[in-house]
């Protein structure tokens, strides 16, 4: 999927927490509606089908139960694209990757190998921590292949790790600094990569078995002697359509959160929209919040010439960037696990559904059985009824009108998110009440806490409905109004 991720170390976080967050954006001209459940052991697949490669793997018979975002629509697969297992661990799965000729040439695509419709239902409820995480996909990768190339993040609640695919078998995977934040556009992101600590002690990296062997052989490495080896260069793409599509949305989040680092702008910036070099990871500035997270992963270019809503924008240059916050978002979801919470309410789900410039984030509690109806109902049927759905709805009409909309939508992003930490706070503090800390108490708990998220979430969701459609309204092009009526 043309998606966005943003990875943050848990010393480079408010609270101590790791967090990984992605935005899922559907391709082309099409919309996949989404919605948040929870898989049950009893309902996860023994023997694995998919349905678009048609690959069958046996699958281990004790699943955990986990969290996961799946289509609305079921007839390309389920496509459970990020969750949560019992484990505490969490992975959002994937980032598609672009590569280059003599990578591809080398081990050709597997046209009935694993992809993203697969990944997180093969991956998730069998691993017990990130590094897990990595190698149970990298072995599926060298034993299925796979069609596409893609970036997988995975957390517990010390480490954040990335992996990205090369090729049909082959792939590398880098944790992310504690101290740093990681973004990754739809192309190859890792740049300096130690191949000596991925064949060693595997501290901070880790390489499928052969990837030094598939580097010589393919003359890969465009390093000269002496310089650190260069994955982005090579294993990935260097096209022109980079510099409209997938540098410009790495060049605003690190100018977000690394504003004094370096110049961002101007004839003498370090970086540009354009610019091939911008690094995979970066110590911000100062912490990072689960807010600020929002904000970027919602950008359309606020405060640039890129700006699509700005009326200051210069004809040339608006709309020539492709935006964070786009049309085909189709959710937005980041884990925040939570060092300082008892380890049965420590993780908390944040969602968004549709266009990000026009949603909330939402609070979830993980650790439970069941997600609330307003979140979990997404099929193909247009009803507001549906968190999703709702929220296409507002966006469609706010687009038209942002300027008369913005303020309406503003309200509305800082009335939930406020209201949903409250509401989180308010249970953190019931549990550490409770004489008996049992997983069964903290379930029920927090399952009660969900549905009074959503029931907050529908009635400010509809109130916000109600202001778009007013406005949008007003502005009908059959309008006519009499004083004299």
């Amino acid at each position: 999927m043309p998606c966005t991720t943003l990875l943050v170390g848990k010393k480079a976080t408010f609270d101590g927490s790791t967090m990984i967050a992605r935005n899922e954006d559907s391709g082309g001209l099409s919309f996949n509606s989404k919605k948040h459940i929870v898989v049950q052991p009893a309902d996860q697949p023994r023997h694995y089908e998919s349905v678009i490669s048609k690959v069958k793997i046996d699958l281990p018979d004790d699943p955990m139960r986990y969290t996961a975002m799946p289509n609305g629509d079921p007839s390309e697969g389920n496509w459970y694209a990020a969750g949560v297992n019992t484990a505490g661990v969490s992975m959002t799965a994937t980032e598609t990757l672009t590569s280059n000729e003599r990578v591809l040439s080398g081990d050709p695509m597997v046209k009935e190998g694993i992809g993203e419709e697969d990944i997180v239902t093969i991956t998730l409820p069998y691993i017990r921590s990130a590094r897990e995480g990595v190698k149970r996909l990298g072995m599926l990768l060298e034993t299925y292949g796979t069609y596409e190339m893609n970036g997988i993040a995975f957390s517990d609640i010390d480490e954040v790790w990335w992996l990205e695919t090369i090729g049909g078998h082959h792939w590398i995977a880098r944790r992310v600094p504690d101290d740093c934040y990681a973004v990754a556009p739809n192309y190859f992101n890792l740049d300096e990569f130690d191949l000596d600590d991925a064949f060693g002690e595997q501290k901070e990296h880790m390489a499928s078995a052969d990837i030094r062997e598939f580097i010589a052989e393919n003359h890969l490495d465009l390093s000269f002697e002496g310089m650190p080896f260069d994955a982005r260069t090579a294993f990935g793409s260097h096209s022109d359509a980079d510099h409209v599509y997938n540098t410009p949305r790495a060049w605003y989040i690190e100018r977000y959160f690394n504003k004094n680092t370096y110049f961002w702008d101007g004839p003498d910036a370090d970086f540009t929209p354009f610019s091939d070099n911008i690094p995979f990871c970066m110590a911000p500035e100062r912490k990072i919040t689960v807010e600020d997270v929002k904000y970027v992963l919602s950008s359309h270019y606020q405060g640039t010439m890129y700006d699509p809503y700005a009326s200051s924008s210069e004809p040339l240059h608006k709309g020539e960037l492709r935006p964070i916050g786009v049309n085909r978002n189709n959710f937005l979801s980041l884990t925040q696990i939570r060092p300082d919470r008892h380890e049965a309410i420590r993780i908390l789900e944040w969602v968004a559904f549709g266009s990000n410039v026009f949603n909330a984030f939402v609070p979830l509690y993980a650790n439970v059985d069941k997600a609330p109806v307003y979140f979990a109902t997404a099929d193909s049927q247009v009803t507001t009824d549906s968190f999703y759905w709702t929220n296409r709805i507002i966006a469609a009409m706010a687009d038209a009108s942002y300027a008369k909309c913005k303020a309406h939508l503003e309200r509305y992003q800082l009335a939930v998110q406020s209201e949903g930490w409250r509401i989180i706070k308010e249970t953190d503090k019931k549990f550490e009440g409770l004489k008996r800390k049992t997983n069964a108490a903290a379930i029920k708990l927090q399952e009660e806490a969900n549905e009074q998220i959503a029931a907050m979430v529908r009635e400010k969701t509809d109130d916000l409905l109600d202001k778009v459609l007013r406005e949008r309204s007003l502005e009908m092009k059959n309008h006519y109004s009499r004083a004299d009526a």
